[in-house]
């Protein structure tokens, strides 16, 4: 999800292939030993397999909205991502599978993710966005991740004490960028006539 908005919003064009993982297509085994996605192979021959990396590199292509930002900016963004990234998204794996531990064990789970929520909705207070008074790498790399959270019990996260959290993300996931990021697309076979994904072509 983050991966496509950022090549979306920097005007990156790519052929997209919409894979089933469990059935694992030999094509994406061959590009990336890992074989989970997203996957980026550049046509220097260059591949990269993490999300983050990925927006990244379509960033520093095209940066149209500033998303980058300043130094401070950077620096703000930087420890929010690593927190989401690492210990947030071990919490809303337990929290999102319960059946991989014990009942007992997911709702300290939920518990520990909203640590990162809190701050989240502290930074939302002086402002309708994480770092910057508009969107940016920090909001598009964490927001899958939190709307993934307040998914798993809607009725709960709507009664949480975290409007401004809320409120951002209903931004976020109304957004025309979000819409045209999160399109459907068939899953990719083999010979298929190529789907282009972005606005222009680029790579």
């Amino acid at each position: 999800m983050r991966a496509r908005m950022a090549l979306w919003i920097s005007g990156i064009s790519v052929e997209l292939r919409e894979v089933e993982l469990k059935a694992k297509p030999s094509a994406l085994i061959a590009a990336s030993p890992k074989a989970t996605v997203p996957v980026l192979q550049l046509t220097s021959g260059i591949v990269l397999d993490e999300s983050l990396h990925i927006m990244e590199w379509a960033l520093a292509q095209s940066d149209p909205e500033g998303w980058l930002g300043n130094a401070e900016q950077r620096s703000q963004a930087a420890v929010l991502i690593e927190e989401n990234d690492g210990p947030f998204k071990g919490h809303l794996d337990r929290y999102k599978y319960p059946e991989r531990c014990s009942n007992a064990a997911s709702r300290p789970a939920r518990q520990q993710g909203q640590e990162f929520l809190q701050i989240l909705e502290q930074a939302l207070m002086r402002q309708n966005f994480l770092v910057s008074p508009r969107r940016s790498l920090a909001d598009i790399a964490i927001f899958p991740f939190v709307r993934q959270f307040s998914l798993v019990e809607p009725a709960w996260f709507i009664d949480s004490p975290y409007p401004n959290l809320r409120s951002w993300l209903n931004i976020l996931a109304t957004s025309e960028l979000f819409s045209a990021a999160m399109q459907k697309y068939p899953v990719w076979t083999e010979g298929q006539r190529p789907i282009i994904f972005g606005k222009t072509p680029h790579l």
